[in-house]
């Protein structure tokens, strides 16, 4: 199965409160996509605890992943720049901080198992080290670098992925870490090689927005367009692209049918408002 751990929050718009966090929306596309997923996180013993439970549930989304902590369940104040960019203020501390290994461990039990994990979890020892105790023993690991100054530290991304077979980053992102290699001035194909061959990764996608998105598996070369749609806004939307690039990893679609349904669920996601609206199987 995929297991995807980390953060679960309520996204704060000036509107709305909407579930979100990476691991949950990851999980939900997979299970829209049919594919057996779980869910490592912890809340708060509070009411948006309680609230998270009830929306996963509504979702689909498996619940027995999920711990109860005495710290409050997460939340993030988001912001809609010109140009349908999403900002975030993520509040400290918060339950999923302090996810435990034991009660992972407990919930994994004896199944095999890929790994889905993110940057932003890692920012404290607690979850840092389950995480990372259960990418020791998982069969392959998928990183969303995902960053989120400033939780997401260069040291934590470096060794997510040495640790990673699977990366996934947008062409900022990809810059950023290029830089950290002294490879500002490179070509973004040449970044990506770089990086893949440093940390030994076996397939690194990356995501540039609009003008959709690429991945290298080995020596071969994938692209996507992308997909022309009225944004409602775009958290969640890398989630969803994930998701579906795993998705049809598992399947056998082979990388560029998976590129393609990635790019286009990614596309969908940005048309609508929240990062789990109703999607098509």
């Amino acid at each position: 199965m995929l297991i995807s751990i980390g953060e679960v929050v309520w996204d704060i718009f000036p509107e709305r409160r909407v579930l979100g966090g990476a691991p949950v929306n990851v999980a939900y596309h997979l299970c829209r996509l049919g594919l057996e997923a779980g869910v490592i996180t912890r809340v708060g013993r509070d009411e948006l605890g309680d609230r998270t439970i009830d929306a996963m549930t509504d979702l689909g989304v498996p619940v027995d992943g999920v711990q109860r902590d005495e710290l409050p369940t997460g939340t993030v104040r988001v912001t809609i720049d010109r140009d349908d960019e999403p900002h975030f203020d993520i509040v400290t501390p918060a339950a999923w901080d302090r996810i435990d290994l034991v009660e992972a461990e407990r919930y994994i039990g004896g199944r095999s198992f890929k790994l889905v994990f993110g940057t932003l979890a890692q920012r404290d020892a607690p979850s840092r080290d389950a995480i990372r105790s259960l990418w020791r023993k998982a069969d392959f690991r998928c990183y969303d670098v995902n960053l989120r100054p400033p939780h997401t530290t260069r040291q934590i991304v470096e060794e997510s992925l040495a640790a990673a077979d699977l990366v996934k980053m947008n062409g900022d992102e990809l810059e950023e870490v290029g830089r950290w290699q002294n490879l500002a001035a490179a070509e973004r194909k040449f970044i990506a090689r770089a990086l893949m061959a440093r940390y030994n990764i076996a397939v690194l996608v990356v995501t540039e927005g609009a003008a959709g998105a690429w991945l290298i598996a080995g020596d071969d070369y994938y692209r996507a367009a992308g997909r022309p749609v009225k944004v409602a806004d775009t958290v969640g939307a890398g989630d969803a692209f994930f998701a579906a690039l795993l998705a049809g990893s598992e399947q056998g679609l082979g990388w560029q049918k998976s590129l393609d349904r990635a790019a286009e669920r990614g596309a969908y996601v940005a048309s609508r408002h929240g990062a789990t609206p109703p999607m098509p199987a």
